[in-house]
């Protein structure tokens, strides 16, 4: 039970382990604008290294964190770019139990890419979501692993991020209008079209473009893609003979 009540610091007025919930948002966007350096590099250059020394050190500071989240790299350099901004204190057992999670998320990435370089779009995705969740934690402020712990204990634990674990009213001002709501949805939607259409209808010029190519489109739309590839190239041969 040590492992989970003394987590955090001790701060007059609560009564349970808080972090600051600044550095840990600052934490996740920097490890996130990393892990995006990461792929445009990776892209870019076609080298792996980067990937590797990357996940590495995500698995690494993910360890820590679970340890003492005072000595974590990330959450150092999170500290000292808001160390000017009042804290906002939040529980740190939730957030321990989130930071879990992600050591979970890292630790087959260890396998597949680290130690292994092993490359397949499922695995894929389970890097993408972890830049996922790391991206809501730094811009929205959600703590997914706050919520999943919640409902994994069918305990109400104390002072989460932005109040989620706590049940309330919402503001007038967190209300959507219908406009907004229409707004709001053919943002997301236009989002996720475009970039399905992106994906799946732009010629690719890298390995990984070409990877993501194949994964969005059905078998039946790769073959449809080679036969007309094929169609073109006879095409253009058998122009260049009639030429002669």
């Amino acid at each position: 039970m040590k492992f989970w009540s003394e987590y955090g610091a001790k701060v007059p007025g609560y009564d349970v382990g808080v972090l600051n919930e600044r550095e840990a948002r600052a934490a996740a966007g920097i490890l996130g604008m990393l892990g995006m350096i990461v792929i445009f590099v990776g892209i870019g250059f076609n080298h792996t290294i980067v990937a590797r020394v990357y996940l590495a050190f995500l698995f690494f500071d993910f360890t820590v964190r679970i340890v003492n989240p005072a000595y974590a790299p990330s959450m150092l350099l999170g500290k000292f770019f808001v160390q000017n901004q009042v804290p906002e204190y939040v529980g740190a057992t939730q957030k321990r139990f989130a930071w879990i999670m992600g050591w979970f998320i890292a630790l087959p990435m260890m396998w597949w890419f680290v130690l292994n370089w092993d490359i397949s779009f499922y695995k894929v995705l389970i890097c993408v979501l972890c830049l996922t969740l790391v991206f809501f934690e730094s811009a929205f402020s959600i703590c997914v692993g706050c919520v999943i712990y919640k409902y994994f204990t069918k305990e109400d634990p104390m002072h989460c991020p932005g109040g989620v674990c706590e049940m309330r009213a919402k503001e007038p001002i967190q209300l959507f209008s219908p406009i907004q709501k229409v707004i709001a949805g053919l943002t997301m939607a236009g989002i996720v079209v475009g970039t399905y259409l992106f994906i799946a209808y732009s010629k690719p010029q890298t390995f990984f473009g070409e990877f993501l190519h194949e994964a969005v489109l059905t078998t039946a739309q790769l073959q449809k893609e080679k036969d007309d590839e094929f169609d073109r190239n006879a095409a253009e041969e058998f122009g260049d003979d009639e030429d002669e």
